[in-house]
């Protein structure tokens, strides 16, 4: 069974960075044909794609986000990361690390809400 776990600072101020950490267990992140990605759904709104790094290493990003957004591993705790720069209260959300394979989502994180304010 395939868990992941989100972690990271629940505040962040307009302007910083936010840094989220998916930790993966049951399933190796560098397994072949997955994907993994960070998944939102600010207060009221539906759920948008950010972005995800992909068993190989290579990375895709939502165009509209695509110049704050990076995604990246770390293999060795079976780990991968989300950071959102320059975050202003619009990027206000509960954010989820998921698991795809074939253009589908099969398995999600609990959920992690970051609230942007000072």
């Amino acid at each position: 069974q395939v868990q992941l776990q989100e972690s990271g600072p629940g505040l962040v101020k307009p302007s910083q960075m936010l840094s989220l950490t998916c930790t993966v267990s049951g399933g190796s992140i560098t397994a072949s044909d997955y994907g993994w990605g960070w998944i939102r759904q600010p207060p009221g709104k539906g759920l948008e794609w950010m972005g995800a790094i992909v068993y190989d290493g290579r990375t895709y990003y939502s165009p509209s986000l695509k110049s704050r957004t990076s995604i990246s591993r770390d293999t060795s705790k079976n780990q991968f990361a989300l950071q959102l720069s320059s975050v202003t209260p619009e990027d206000t959300a509960v954010y989820y690390c998921v698991r795809g394979y074939g253009g589908y989502i099969d398995y999600w994180g609990q959920g992690t809400q970051v609230t942007v304010s000072s």
